[in-house]
């Protein structure tokens, strides 16, 4: 990802730059669906199923239904058929039918905003989530030393599986596994943004627990990409649709051997064929771009997440982040304004558990592997790091916010009250940034001077 440049553009290049559309978007659901909530007013739910073929006169009013039925999907609870719960929902209307066919209105979801925001714009921010991937695997990434990155990748493991195992034996615990079981994913997730922040607060921008931090999110990332694709897709996939997938990766390679730098004909020709097999396929079509990203023509090496000599490159690849990283934010805006409309009341067991899994399960997962890692297989955390700054970094970590948002509707397809007390779980994890403060302090742990020299160090060592 390309390095942060809040020194120029004011307030609006500081809101981007630092992710903060996201949480503009988040708040604004928030106090929207509650107020629309108090009011007895379905205007927020109106505004998820808005048909913007309005904007050109050509869509038609249809009031949507309480509760979505997916075919494929078991029959919510009856507390779910509540108003206020489905004010609030926002949930991909492609995962609620898989071809639209059933629904009264003959398709009207392709054109809803809902499905526009999740399915379709969705897919440019999990290609630049794929292109760090892709770089990092690169001569000079952060993964492509494997000796380097193994404790980390560990520390990943942890951080995936901690998570996991915390929220299904909370599930047992308190009989709702026939219910919340499937959500088990939600809390595996990492936003790297805003723990990238919380942790440069932290520990200063030099110090190594920040590199350590991102080749874990990195890894994090890849692992998101493949559980979403493996484990949710929104009815039983339809391998065929693949040799579609394949079809475009070629023209994309023919593209490449034809040297086409414009990453244009490659979105809007391969890109497009690949989102439509994985929609056709039943595969998230929000994963649509991420097979064409590796054969996007790029740099033979990675600086560094974050680093600001990248904005100078121009191959293909980074062509492509430079000129959507400022709309992706935008759109991320938009999907917190989406998804994030949840009532108060909608508190619940899902809550609890999405907390349980990110708050203790991350930290403990994350801690637990770094110290196998050490001990038993004889592996070394970077110099200047010790297990009280893995703790904190776990708890940094926990802040798992937009993919465990994302993941909570694919996870859970029907809008109701357990798709929101789910929700407002990963809206909640931003608590897992004061508890890290409170824990670095406890820890006596001291932000390292957060100079330039320092900021290119932590480049530097990400990348080495």
């Amino acid at each position: 990802m390309s390095g942060h440049e809040t020194s120029k553009g004011g307030v609006i290049r500081f809101l981007i730059d630092n992710s903060l559309l996201l949480v503009i978007g988040a708040v604004a659901a928030l106090t929207w669906a509650n107020l629309a909530d108090r009011s007895g007013s379905s205007s927020y739910q109106d505004f998820i199923h808005y048909d913007v073929r309005n904007l050109w006169g050509g869509g038609e009013h249809h009031p949507p239904s309480p509760v979505s039925i997916d075919d494929h999907a078991a029959s919510p609870s009856a507390g779910e058929s509540a108003p206020a719960d489905q004010a609030a929902a926002g949930a991909t209307e492609h995962s609620e039918d898989a071809h639209g066919e059933s629904h009264a209105d003959g398709g009207h979801h392709w054109y809803s905003l809902g499905f526009l925001i999740n399915d379709v714009l969705m897919a440019l921010f999990f290609a630049i989530a794929a292109k760090e991937v892709w770089e990092s695997l690169l001569p000079g990434g952060a993964l492509s030393n494997p000796r380097k990155a193994a404790t980390p990748l560990l520390a990943t493991f942890g951080g995936i599986v901690g998570p996991a195992l915390f929220y299904l034996a909370g599930a047992y615990a308190t009989g709702t596994q026939a219910e919340l079981g499937q959500g088990w994913a939600v809390p595996c997730a990492t936003d790297i943004a805003f723990s990238y922040l919380v942790a440069r607060l932290i520990f200063g921008a030099g110090h190594p627990a920040i590199a350590f931090l991102l080749l874990l999110a990195i890894a994090d990332d890849a692992a998101g990409l493949m559980i979403l694709a493996i484990f949710y897709p929104s009815a039983p996939i339809e391998p065929i649709w693949l040799l579609l997938t394949a079809t475009a990766m070629g023209l994309a390679w023919l593209l490449r051997k034809l040297k086409v730098h414009s990453h244009w004909f490659y979105i809007l020709g391969p890109g497009v064929l690949s989102w439509f097999s994985f929609y056709s396929a039943h595969i998230h079509p929000a994963l649509g771009l991420v097979p064409i990203i590796p054969l996007l023509p790029a740099a033979t090496s990675d600086l560094g997440i974050f680093a600001k000599a990248e904005l100078q490159r121009d191959d293909t690849l980074n062509e492509f982040e430079h000129f959507w990283k400022t709309p992706v934010e935008c759109i991320l805006g938009l999907f917190g304004l989406a998804n994030a409309g949840v009532v108060l009341s909608s508190v619940g067991t899902g809550t609890w558990l999405v907390l349980a899994g990110l708050l203790l399960g991350k930290p403990v997962g994350i801690t637990a592997m770094t110290l196998l890692a050490e001990k038993g297989f004889r592996l070394q955390k970077p110099a200047g790091m010790d297990y009280r700054h893995v703790v904190t970094l776990g708890m940094v970590a926990g802040i798992g916010f937009t993919v465990a948002l994302f993941v909570s509707v694919a996870a859970f397809k029907i809008p109701g009250a357990t798709q929101d007390s789910v929700k407002m779980g990963a809206l909640l994890s931003f608590g897992a940034a004061p508890l890290a403060i409170l824990i670095a302090k406890l820890l006596s742990i001291r932000a390292d001077s957060d100079d330039e020299d320092n900021d290119k160090e932590t480049e530097s060592d990400v990348a080495a």
